[in-house]
């Protein structure tokens, strides 16, 4: 066989191949097809069922879309409760390549979350600590690109002053609760966020509670 005739031969080969694994990914509905299942048939199933502080559904959503549609992959929240969000915030990161560390301070909720996570299947794209916030948040050494703060709402101001250092050009720093106007530490961290010149902030109301997105446009 000649020379040229061989090249023709291996390049018709490989676009084949590439064409016919590109039929079976679609197939199959992509790499995530059977999780994406598992977690949404154990998110429907659980809709109604969530208490002790846990994200209501529609937020939830709002916090997966944001995740996967900017690529976030290193991802941390503050405040697991039972694992609601977090279960949210990992089936976005198992689409991105990405993982979530999630810190709850107490031992009761931790546990259940950490068997919500197994039920959901996504147990591999989480990283649950046992802390307290306060402390461990300061500590972390980053880089991240997405972080959820429902924790203590009078520590939202220092949650990202502890990060902002951390959080990468592009990444967000995204807050729960903060259309409550009751809570004047919710008002300090919002003007403080709001006036960041290196920050964009918006809001969606999502299901009433609010979520704010503040996101890096520069170091």
């Amino acid at each position: 066989m000649k020379p040229n005739s061989c090249c023709i031969l291996i390049a018709v080969t490989l676009q084949v191949a590439i064409i016919g694994a590109g039929l079976a990914l679609a197939q199959t509905g992509g790499p995530t097809a059977g999780l994406d299942a598992r977690v949404k048939a154990f998110l429907d199933r659980a809709r109604h069922e969530w208490r002790e502080w846990n994200v209501p559904y529609e937020d939830g959503q709002i916090l997966h879309d944001l995740v996967v549609r900017n690529g976030f992959k290193n991802i941390l929240e503050i405040g697991t409760s039972t694992g609601h969000s977090a279960i949210w915030l990992a089936w976005a990161a198992a689409k991105t390549g990405g993982r979530v560390i999630t810190i709850e301070i107490d031992q009761r909720r931790h546990q259940t979350a950490l068997e919500n996570f197994r039920k959901a299947g996504v147990d591999q794209y989480v990283d649950a600590r046992l802390a307290d916030a306060h402390e461990l948040v300061k500590v972390l050494p980053g880089p991240f690109d997405f972080v959820f703060s429902d924790a203590d709402k009078e520590w939202y101001p220092q949650y990202f002053k502890d990060l902002d250092a951390k959080i990468s050009v592009n990444g967000c720093f995204t807050a729960h609760n903060v259309l409550r106007a009751w809570a004047p530490k919710i008002e300090e961290f919002l003007a403080y966020v709001k006036g960041r010149p290196n920050y964009r902030t918006r809001m969606e109301r999502g299901s009433g509670e609010g979520i704010s997105i503040s996101c890096k446009i520069a170091q």
